[in-house]
């Protein structure tokens, strides 16, 4: 026998998930606070720099 659903709430449900997701994607994305932000951000720029004052030049000026 087939399993009745009800539209409407079968409906609300999957919005209201969507909205759990987005709701999550958000908090990972916005919910770092600043000090901690900043913090990754000068650690991020230290490597970059790191990294660049190592970098070999492949072109030779000619």
């Amino acid at each position: 026998m087939t399993r009745i659903i009800n539209l409407r709430q079968a409906r609300k449900s999957r919005d209201r998930d969507a909205k759990r997701a987005e709701g999550d994607r958000n908090a990972a994305r916005f919910g770092e606070p600043k000090h901690l932000r900043d913090a990754r951000e000068a650690e991020e720029t230290r490597i970059r720099s790191l990294w660049d004052a190592h970098r070999k030049d492949d072109c030779a000026d000619d």
